[in-house]
């Protein structure tokens, strides 16, 4: 991990989880800062491990500002808050929110502790918009994600690997076929009670297959507010179904395992899912 400086700032409990006695973490990286946090990856962006707690599980926070600025945020004019390094109030109560939802399903998920607002207002010179920064804190077992893993020694994602043996009920000879009956499992729970994560892809998975950021999740108890996007809901959970398969493919090509599509195949199709259905044949000439 990369350490980075921070200062701690003055903040507001939003909400909480279950434990509302747990240490916060109001920070924000600055290059003159007095606290020390970290960046599993460059790939994190604006997440960094803050802490870690009693029963060795990590803290993370999420809208502590960049890991590749030497600027703690940095504007660019997509959409008038849409500002680099940052976590605004909505999308930091989606996250905590449906992250509780899913949680409740059974899926392995990150702990969700706070939503802190920060006392350090923003204003977007362009857009003449004054804005509040939002952190997201939760624990998770293991700081990496899937995606990390060129970035990690081989030791530590043998040693995540495995664990994995905890999970292995079916007897599965290689470890990608372990992971993928856990995440195929995921989705069919999702899906079957019309949850759509809308982010499935290797940076949101950990080496521990705890699923992650909740952002742009929608729940039936946290659905959209804009009726077209719940308009199109349905016609987004099939992808989740490549998007799982691509990260099951990712996960042999890191771990040096050949992979045999068909008994992929036969782990969705056990979930009630049947890849083939989603075959095209190509043109006769």
């Amino acid at each position: 991990m990369k350490i980075y400086r921070a200062n701690k700032v003055p903040f507001a409990v939003i909400c909480h989880g279950e434990d509302s006695s747990l240490p916060r973490y109001p920070l924000l990286t600055n290059n003159n800062g007095t606290e020390d946090i970290y960046s599993p990856s460059p790939l994190h962006g604006r997440s960094f491990v803050v802490g870690r707690h009693d029963d060795g599980r990590y803290v993370v926070t999420k809208g502590n500002g960049l890991c590749y600025s030497q600027h703690t945020f940095l504007y660019t004019p997509e959409m008038p808050t849409d500002v680099w390094g940052l976590l605004i109030k909505d999308d930091a109560m989606r996250d905590f929110n449906c992250c509780n939802d899913v949680k409740t399903l059974g899926i392995k998920t990150n702990t969700m502790e706070y939503v802190l607002e920060l006392d350090c207002p923003l204003h977007i010179k362009k857009t003449d918009a004054d804005i509040k920064p939002y952190l997201l804190q939760y624990s998770v077992e293991c700081p990496y994600r899937i995606c990390d893993a060129a970035f990690m020694d081989r030791k530590l994602i043998n040693a995540e690997v495995a664990k994995w043996q905890a999970f292995n009920i079916s007897g599965w000879k290689h470890n990608h076929q372990i992971a993928a009956d856990v995440l195929v499992r995921n989705l069919r729970i999702m899906h079957d009670n019309d949850v759509l994560h809308n982010a499935i892809h290797e940076q949101n998975y950990t080496w521990a297959l705890e699923l992650l950021d909740f952002e742009l999740c929608r729940t039936p108890q946290h659905p959209y507010s804009s009726i077209d996007y719940e308009r199109h809901v349905p016609d987004l959970f099939d992808r989740e179904i490549i998007f799982t398969y691509i990260i099951i493919n990712y996960i042999a090509g890191v771990l040096h395992e050949d992979i045999d599509f068909g008994i992929i195949d036969s782990i969705f199709e056990k979930n009630g899912i049947k890849i083939s259905k989603y075959s095209i044949n190509q043109f006769k000439k």
